[in-house]
């Protein structure tokens, strides 16, 4: 019973994570599909919020690399780049997403600039955390 009990509560904060990063992918796509209007479309923003659901779902919660101290012939200075990529990618995405959500709720108009680099932001981010993800479950 336990362990249905933990794979539920595991599932459950999975689906939360993906939706979060649904959330994220709908504020930086209502950020930036106010700034260019060739991204002004639903699909535009479907492909958002699929792409940080995939995103937060998979490069959040990565199985972590074994541990092996130096005495059990590991390496003490590798570096577990799923776990790296998955905390770079997290705070990419979530800064992008910050931003737009401040954008959008002070009104403020940004330099076109500043918008594609917000938008490159979360880009950059989602897809580290899904390569973070892919690695970590690869190698589990």
């Amino acid at each position: 019973m336990r362990f249905r009990v933990r794979k539920s509560a595991h599932f459950l904060e999975r689906i939360g994570l993906a939706m979060a990063g649904a959330a994220s992918g709908l504020f930086v796509g209502a950020h930036v599909g106010s700034s260019i209007a060739v991204l002004t479309t639903q699909g535009f923003l479907a492909v958002m919020m699929i792409a940080g659901a995939i995103g937060f779902y998979l490069g959040i919660d990565t199985p972590p690399m074994p541990f092996h101290g130096p005495d059990q012939g590991g390496s003490e200075r590798k570096i577990d780049s799923a776990e790296f990529l998955s905390a770079v990618g997290t705070f990419l995405a979530a800064l992008a997403a910050f931003e737009s959500v401040i954008v959008i709720v002070l009104r403020e108009n940004l330099h076109m600039f500043w918008t594609v680099m917000i938008m490159l932001g979360w880009i950059v981010g989602v897809t580290m955390q899904i390569i973070a993800g892919a690695v970590a479950r690869m190698r589990a």
